[in-house]
């Protein structure tokens, strides 16, 4: 079979090209994904935008309307890191019901890819680090609400979070959820300056390389896995371990990122864990190479659960 894909294409839209965050990347990603053959219309779901009731799940109502309504202080503006526009906000109801269908997807086929995602440093009442919604909270608690409606669909849930940066919003968020484990490996002297707690955090040295980086990830997962006992793994994909990502201080290669979505997705498949992925960060003025390296993991979840 195909596996299963989540876009939009109001997922990019007009940006400036010279702001830090690479808005381009998700058209690109999604093209480089046409181009190889990875998608297809047969094997592509596009989400709806998400109610308020889905995004509430995880976001106080107030910090919804302000959002909605383009009235964040200037304060909050500046530490969203991203201009308010029609098209941002258009994308923010939407990738969290992506990351949601990813996981329902997931939940029946094994796997699904959502093209976007990993908006971890979005907290309860505020957007962070480019983030304006918590789709990994969002969607971890829809999940268990899901469950209870379903029966046994869904009881316990594993973020695992692979991105540079700590999954700081998302820790936050679920700090009180006992259903949901929260597991982050980033690197320790990288922003969030003021770390969160997760259920499970590692810090991982600058400049660590290909080597030490994947035998963190492999004992990390195993024990993650192990004191989480999930019935679905929430993958954030974040390639901004890249060596040359100017965001990231770690030292991984091209071939270090496809080794860890490799090591990550076959744990998941070996155990019969139902796996979702996101793409989280990645920052590079050469965006073409960005999206093929955010495909890895799509490339990867392709050649292990497509035969």
């Amino acid at each position: 079979m195909s596996i299963p894909l989540v876009s939009h294409p109001n997922y990019s839209f007009d940006f400036p090209h010279s702001h830090r965050f690479p808005m381009e990347k998700f058209r690109l990603l999604y093209g480089y994904l046409q181009e190889t053959g990875v998608v297809r219309a047969s094997n592509t779901f596009s989400p709806e935008q998400a109610s308020p009731e889905l995004l509430q799940l995880a976001h106080c109502p107030d910090y919804l309307q302000r959002f909605f309504n383009n009235r964040l202080s200037e304060k909050e503006m500046k530490r969203m890191g991203l201009p308010w526009s029609e098209g941002l906000l258009k994308r923010s109801l939407i990738s969290p019901s992506g990351t949601f269908l990813t996981a329902r997807i997931a939940l029946k086929e094994g796997i699904a890819c959502h093209l976007a995602g990993g908006t971890h440093h979005a907290h309860y009442d505020f957007a962070s680090g480019f983030c304006v919604m918590n789709d990994l909270a969002i969607t971890a608690r829809a999940l268990l609400k899901l469950g209870d409606l379903d029966g046994d669909t869904c009881k316990r849930v594993l973020i695992f979070d692979c991105d540079v940066h700590q999954g700081d919003g998302t820790a936050r968020i679920l700090e009180n959820e006992s259903s949901v484990f929260t597991c982050s490996i980033h690197c320790d002297k990288n922003f969030p300056a003021k770390k969160a707690r997760s259920d499970l955090d590692v810090e991982v040295q600058k400049q660590t390389k290909d080597d030490d980086y994947l035998a963190i990830v492999a004992e990390t997962l195993e024990q993650a896995i192990e004191l989480s006992s999930p019935d679905i793994v929430l993958y954030d994909a974040g390639v901004d371990i890249y060596e040359h990502d100017p965001l990231g201080l770690l030292s991984v290669s091209e071939k270090g990122i496809r080794a860890r979505d490799h090591l990550v997705l076959s744990v998941c498949r070996d155990l019969g864990l139902p796996v979702a992925t996101v793409i989280g960060g990645g920052y590079d003025d050469d965006r073409k190479a960005l999206a093929r390296r955010h495909a890895m993991v799509v490339e990867e979840a392709d050649r292990m659960f497509k035969d």
